[in-house]
């Protein structure tokens, strides 16, 4: 044991993003759980700090760190199996930032610390959640989340049948 620092590197998701529209279009989108319910199921996020965030049922769930409309969204992510109070997993936090790209909005997403054994994981579920996003933001029909699922699954050489590996 020392009482020196200790240096370590998180691993993280961050995605660049180009997405159609204007800004507060997109952060409309981001923000309202029920303008993508194949992303965020059964679910909200009270843009606010302090506010609650319970998406997918409570499988996801946390509490808005950082709220500066329509440019930057902070919460915290916490992932919850079924029945549990507790997380198992380490706190993570998730922050979208927007800026006006001329008609468009330039979207980073970021998301850390993720646990190495899930970076793949997390990357294709991310990819997948911003192809929701734009597609909404297209005016498209929004596919399933395991039709995006499948596509990305490739760009990051995941079997979804045994996810783990």
């Amino acid at each position: 044991m020392s009482e020196d620092a200790q240096f370590t590197h998180a691993h993280m998701a961050r995605f660049e993003r180009l997405l159609p529209g204007p800004v507060e279009r997109a952060w409309q989108v981001l923000t309202e759980a029920s303008l993508l319910p194949g992303w965020y199921g059964e679910g909200h996020i009270e843009p606010r700090i302090g506010g609650t965030v319970t998406l997918m049922g409570g499988h996801i769930r946390g509490t808005v760190t950082q709220c500066l409309p329509p440019e930057r969204l902070a919460y915290s992510w916490n992932v919850f199996n079924p029945g549990d109070e507790v997380s198992p997993y380490p706190e993570s936090y998730l922050t979208l930032e927007l800026k006006p790209a001329g008609g468009d909005t330039a979207l980073t997403l970021t998301h850390l610390p993720v646990l190495e054994r899930f970076v793949k994981l997390n990357a294709m579920g991310w990819h997948t959640y911003l192809d929701m996003v734009a597609a909404v933001l297209r005016g498209e029909p929004v596919a399933s989340r395991d039709a995006y699922m499948t596509r990305n699954a490739k760009t990051y050489g995941i079997d979804l049948a045994n996810p783990m590996g």
